[in-house]
Formats: C-alpha cells, sequence, structure tokens
C-alpha cells in the first residue's frame, strides 16, 4: 500500500516550490495574462528547482530517477501560483520525458542531456490537433514511411515556444498507430504560424503549426525501428494535466473562502449563508476526492502499473472539477468575481481549457 507521507527530499522540495508558486508565479499571474509574456526569469527560476532533472537518471545527465509522484505534488503546486508559468517550467518535460520512456539507449544518450544541462530551453511538443473530436489514440497528423525516411503531414494546435524551440517532438499516426518524432528547428516543412489567441493562459506563447511533406530520416523515429509505447506516455501527460487542474482548482477555493468569510451583506458574512456554504463544501469534497484519484495514478506510473483507466479517470474527473471550481469561485464573490484585479476570473478562463490541454505537460 502507498504513504501519503513525503520523503525528505520531497518534502524540501515542495518548501521551495510553494514559497516559488507564491512569492513568484502568483505575483506575476496578472501582469503576464495582460501583456502575454512570462518574465524569462520567472521560468528559469521553476527550472532551477529540478523537478525535471531529479527524475532523469545521470547516464542522462540528471541526478535522481523519475518519480511521478513527486512531479505531481510538484505540478499541483506551481498550477497553485499560476498555470502559464507553470506550463512553461515544465515545458521541457514533454520532450524530454517522452525520450526516456520509449527511447532508444541512442536516443537517449544523445538527446535527453542537451535539455537537462544548464539553463532552461524551450524543447517543445507538437501534440494537440485543432479539430473538435481530437483524440490522442487517432491522430489526424499523418507520417509515412518513404525511402530512407519519414514524410509528416498534418496541423498542429498550441505549440508552446514554437518559434524558440530547439527542437519538438511531433507526433503523428503512423500505420493506424500514435508514434513521435523529433523534429530539429528550422526543418524544411514545419512551418510556424501566428500565435494563438487564446481564451486562458495568455502568459504563454502558443502556436499553430503546418506540417508539409516534412522529410525525416529513420533515426528521427522515437524508438528507432520498432517504435514505442504511446500508452504510458499519454498516461504520464494525462495525470500532469490532473495535478494542475487540482492547483488552479485549490488556488480558487482558497480565495473564495476567506473572501466568504470576511463579506458581509446585511451584516452577516455571506459564507453563513447557506447557499454559499454549501457551495465551498462541494468545491473542497471535489477537490479532495479527485486529488486522491491523481496521487494513486502518480503512485501506479511509478510501480509501472497499467495506469490507463486511473489516469483517465484523473484527468476526466479533474478537468469537469476544475470548470465546476473556478466557476463557483466567480460566483462567490459575485460583482467582483467579474473584476480582472481580482484572480478568479483567470482561473475560470484557465479552468475552462484543461480538457484541451493533454500533452501540454508530463510527469
Amino acid at each position: 500500500m502507498y504513504s501519503f507521507e513525503p520523503t525528505e527530499e520531497q518534502r524540501m522540495l515542495m518548501e521551495a516550490i510553494e514559497r516559488y508558486a507564491k512569492n513568484d508565479l502568483r505575483e506575476a499571474a496578472h501582469d503576464a495574462d495582460e501583456t502575454g509574456e512570462l518574465p524569462g526569469d520567472l521560468i528559469e527560476k521553476g527550472w532551477e528547482m529540478g523537478v525535471l532533472q531529479a527524475s532523469i537518471p545521470e547516464e542522462y545527465g540528471g541526478f535522481g530517477e523519475r518519480s511521478a509522484v513527486t512531479g505531481v505534488l510538484a505540478a499541483e503546486t506551481m498550477g497553485w501560483g499560476d498555470l502559464a508559468g507553470a506550463l512553461a517550467a515544465m515545458l521541457p518535460a514533454t520532450y524530454a520525458m517522452p525520450i526516456l520512456l520509449g527511447g532508444t539507449e541512442k536516443q537517449k544518450t544523445e538527446l535527453i542531456p542537451p535539455v537537462i544541462e544548464a539553463e532552461w530551453k524551450p524543447f517543445t511538443t507538437a501534440f494537440i490537433e485543432p479539430v473538435y473530436d481530437f483524440y490522442p489514440g487517432e491522430m489526424g497528423t499523418t507520417a509515412e514511411k518513404k525511402g530512407d525516411g519519414y514524410e509528416l503531414n498534418g496541423e498542429k494546435a498550441y505549440v508552446i515556444f514554437a518559434d524558440k524551440a530547439p527542437s519538438i517532438l511531433v507526433y503523428a499516426a503512423l500505420n493506424g498507430q500514435t508514434q513521435a518524432f523529433i523534429v530539429p528547428a528550422g526543418a524544411e516543412g514545419f512551418v510556424i504560424g501566428e500565435r494563438e489567441k487564446l481564451m486562458g493562459i495568455g502568459g504563454l506563447p502558443c502556436y499553430r503549426v503546418r506540417l508539409n511533406n516534412l522529410q525525416l530520416p529513420l533515426e528521427a523515429r522515437l524508438g528507432g525501428e520498432e517504435g514505442f509505447d504511446f500508452v504510458p506516455v499519454l498516461a504520464s501527460a494525462q495525470v500532469a494535466i490532473a495535478a494542475l487542474a487540482v492547483g488552479v482548482s485549490r488556488a480558487a477555493l482558497d480565495y473564495a473562502l476567506p473572501y466568504a468569510k470576511e463579506r458581509e451583506v446585511w451584516g452577516v458574512p455571506i459564507a453563513q449563508r447557506q447557499s454559499i456554504a454549501f457551495m465551498l463544501v462541494e468545491m473542497a469534497a471535489e477537490i479532495e476526492a479527485n486529488r486522491l484519484l491523481v496521487w494513486e495514478a502518480a503512485w501506479m506510473l511509478d510501480q509501472g502499473k497499467d495506469v490507463s483507466k486511473e489516469a483517465y479517470l484523473a484527468f476526466t474527473g479533474t478537468t469537469d472539477m476544475a470548470m465546476m471550481v473556478t466557476d463557483r469561485a466567480v460566483q462567490v464573490l459575485g460583482g467582483h468575481g467579474f473584476i480582472r484585479e481580482h484572480p478568479v476570473e483567470l482561473w475560470m478562463r484557465n479552468g475552462r481549457g484543461f480538457s484541451t490541454f493533454t500533452g501540454m505537460a508530463m510527469v
């Protein structure tokens, strides 16, 4: 049976991340959303927390072993601070973790160290596609083996820092199976469009990308000629987004609850009104229940178990929960909830997007 008691290393890491989330991410969130730009030193400070580095073995440039549990604890706390900043700081994991899980030994040795060494670099992933019924197991983007390489065609959305990425991990359907391919910056046929205008995560630069007869060598395929198992990679992505959703929801409740205790109507705090009290209780109950789903799925990932069902339940549960909790936080604040000086409206806009964010984070 797993334990809810963090290790000493986890405790020390979480204390550092909590300070970062409160003093840095939360403080920068409003201005970043308004200006559309996250400060570079903010992202670098999050990178220096060493969450990804601690999940990469020493032979590939890291200083630990993978721990999805540690990853979700960190993601939840950073999500509590600010979702856009958290996604930026965690971005290199979307590139390095699939290589660690499914790459050949040569790919791990050559591709992971440049991600881990020195400062944060925007190694990124092209995962999501701009269709209403997008399903990761049936990519519309295609890869076809031609001669001594592969040809990729299709369109991707939400490609974070696509304009600055030194290398990109692109997912595509090959013979009906979702596979991934390493695409270097500046590759001919990899066309970066304009920055997307999104409802939330305003500080995070996301781009639409076209793959027009993109030619890649055989060694660009993750896992080599045999490919790799996409299932654990998808589970890792779903669990990461679920953890971030818990963090954003916790932030909304933590803001709405003290407001309800202090805000008085007709001489009585609104928290004493049954309609408000019941909303706050349901928000708290949903957060705790879904949080346990995320922790269980992360623990199962670390045990090497088939976590397909648990990861999906955590993902779907937390995405619904985040929309409910953030919306009710706005309701609790009443007219103030609609004012941009209060962060609940930002959290509600971010909360709406979780169901579409698969692949934008990894643990």
